[in-house]
């Protein structure tokens, strides 16, 4: 082959060919798992409401005003349901202002919870039990994240991720030598028709998946990044009080106050209790989120004394610890509402297409008797060799719209949802473009 493109020898081209091949071919299998399992979970708080697994608190009295419980009311009616067991974590959802969330567990430093309670925070009633460990949206989670496996089968996936980014950046490479003589959008008969239609979706949807990729392996070390955090960093942070005999606990929310008051710009997102690997022996750390679209996504521990709920210190998390916390929205898509998580599955399913597209032109490929030859196809007026200008601008308006809502609300996600519209409507426009 020779004249293959710009920079690119027919040596240099067989071997970035040969790349792509083994790594695309390594990671499918997985891959796909993920972006089937992934589909559900998208839409996993919509599932659940549907499924009665979460609901709402009661609506309010119009001529009332609403009161807020007591955290310390809260926490009994909860430990009242499971005396045997220990008040783990306090959790906070800002899409669910009238709800707190209590994580029981056997022990206080039990890995896996006993029970997970929704409770109303204008009453402090109890409201329901989240189902723990059943149901399809369970088994979807478990083996999106770990199949089912634990921290090894975790970073399996992780080392399949990085197999997928040698192939993505394998496949931009070769995507010019492929389009040399074909405008965008271009879609041949036969054969060619499944090589095209894998060329366009790759690179349409080469920048979300690129960063879904890239997120997704990150997440994959959450446990061991957690890990270091809490043996370097907190642990140092709550040395000066490591000594001190085991005292009660006092008032939680004087506790959630006095952090309140530390950060006033920021709300709670979770109260890790005494005893909790995220605590210390007779402290509370409360995890206060930033009251921004971006700073939202982002936690600053607060430690507070469990008996008095003085402020003790508070912190800032390391940069690893903040871009793990960031690559969660990233590669979830639940950061700009409805719209974006439909755009999201949009985008999965353009994915599940470039992996079957790539399964069956390697199969159809190496699987032809020998006697079978390929129909000879028209030769396309060769054309000057402009293969880019379109896909950038598709890769740029994708990099607008995973940002805009990740950085401003309202406007920001309108602007994410158009923007990231664009690499669809391009499929449906590529007869004009």
């Amino acid at each position: 082959m020779k004249n293959v493109s710009i920079g690119l020898t027919p040596r240099i081209f067989k071997r970035w060919a040969f790349i792509h091949k083994w790594s695309s071919l390594i990671c499918t299998g997985f891959i796909l798992l993920l972006c089937l399992t992934g589909l559900p979970l998208i839409f996993a708080d919509e599932i659940d409401h549907a499924l009665g697994y979460r609901i709402s608190p009661p609506p309010w009295p119009d001529s009332a005003i609403p009161t807020r419980a007591n955290l310390d009311a809260v926490i009994a009616a909860a430990q009242a349901r499971r005396p045997g067991d220990s008040v783990q974590f306090l959790v906070a959802e800002p899409q669910e202002p009238d709800l707190w969330f209590v994580r029981m567990g056997a022990d206080i430093a039990a890995a896996q919870p006993s029970a997970f309670y929704s409770m109303d925070a204008r009453t402090g009633a109890y409201l329901q039990a989240y189902p723990l460990n059943q149901g399809l949206m369970n088994i979807a989670l478990r083996l999106h994240v770990d199949l089912f496996a634990g921290l090894w089968g975790s970073l399996w996936l992780g080392l399949m991720g990085v197999f997928l980014m040698v192939a993505i950046v394998s496949g931009v490479v070769l995507y010019a030598p492929f389009m040399r003589k074909l405008t965008f959008g271009t879609v041949r008969q036969g054969y060619l028709a499944w090589l095209d239609w894998h060329n366009l979706l790759g690179i349409v949807t080469v920048v979300w998946l690129s960063v879904v990729t890239v997120t997704g392996v990150i997440n994959t070390v959450a446990a061991p990044i957690f890990s270091r955090w809490q043996s370097e960093q907190l642990v140092q942070l709550l040395a000066p009080y490591a000594a001190a005999p085991i005292r009660p606990i006092g008032s939680v929310q004087t506790a959630v106050n006095a952090a309140y008051r530390a950060m006033p710009n920021s709300a709670l997102s979770f109260l890790a209790f005494p005893g909790n690997p995220f605590a210390g022996p007779n402290q509370f750390v409360a995890f206060m989120q930033g009251d921004t679209p971006l700073t939202a996504k982002l936690l600053k521990p607060v430690v507070l004394d469990a008996q008095t709920g003085q402020v003790l210190a508070t912190a800032e998390l390391p940069g690893y610890v903040s871009a793990l916390l960031l690559s969660k929205p990233l590669h979830f898509g639940d950061y700009g509402g409805l719209p974006l998580k439909i755009l999201w599955a949009m985008l999965d399913l353009l994915s599940i297409g470039i992996l079957v597209g790539g399964l069956y032109l390697w199969g159809k490929k190496h699987c032809r008797r020998p006697a079978q030859t390929a129909k000879p196809q028209r030769q396309l007026r060769p054309i000057r060799p402009k293969p880019w200008p379109i896909p950038i601008a598709i890769c740029a308006s994708s990099l607008i719209g995973l940002c805009a809502a990740l950085l401003a609300d309202g406007l920001g996600d309108t602007l994410s949802w158009l923007a990231l519209s664009v690499p669809i409507i391009a499929l449906f426009a590529r007869r004009i473009v």
